[in-house]
């Protein structure tokens, strides 16, 4: 079983306190990550910048948590899946990916891929647009309190994928007991470059 930790008393808005908190940290880092791959700067400037880091990095260090973040849960039920690797707002390795849900069950996002993304020249590794659909369509197949897990995807590259601007777009098809069914695809500005199907598993330990 999954661990899913209901933190009590941690209310809405201390929610919102944290997020405040730690969100511009992390888009400093992925700034960082960004700059790290793309920098010219000479010797003594990339030493001077280690330095700095490595300094950031031991004041950080002297109090975190054990193991991984995890998902919580804040008293009132506000989600905190801060540590994902596709929407996690403490994880510079995230996109993020922000997703919104159309009242039709659909699922989008907007969302940038910059340099840290790369695969071939100056367009998305494939295996980051697998990740990225298989929680996309992983949402669009879920809801709340129905924990559904990837059984099958399959990916089809329709063409290249670029750096920059683009759309992931899911919906469900059908459900057949504790299966669900889900297509959805990844766009830039001309047109679907990434579709994907897959199926989502109910667990036994958490059915009704």
């Amino acid at each position: 079983m999954l661990d899913y930790t209901r933190v009590d008393g941690l209310s809405a808005a201390d929610v919102e306190r944290l997020r405040a908190v730690y969100e511009p940290l992390t888009e400093s880092v992925r700034e960082l990550v960004d700059a790290a791959i793309r920098t010219e700067a000479d010797g003594d400037t990339v030493a001077m910048a280690r330095a700095e880091i490595d300094a950031a990095t031991a004041r950080l260090r002297a109090a975190q948590r054990d193991g991984s973040f995890g998902i919580q849960y804040g008293a009132d039920g506000v989600p905190m899946p801060w540590g994902n690797a596709v929407i996690g707002i403490r994880n510079p390795s995230a996109p993020p990916v922000v997703i919104r849900r159309d009242p039709d069950g659909s699922v989008r996002s907007d969302f940038h891929l910059g340099a840290a993304f790369e695969g071939p020249p100056g367009h998305v590794h494939g295996g980051v647009s697998a990740m990225i659909l298989d929680h996309v369509l992983g949402d669009a197949a879920s809801k709340p309190g129905a924990h559904r897990l990837t059984g099958t995807i399959t990916v089809r590259y329709r063409r290249l994928t670029p750096l920059g601007r683009l759309r992931c777009e899911a919906r469900i098809t059908h459900t057949d007991g504790f299966k669900t069914y889900a297509v959805g695809h990844i766009a830039d500005a001309t047109g679907v470059t990434v579709e994907a199907e897959a199926v989502f598993i109910e667990p036994k330990w958490a059915r009704g």
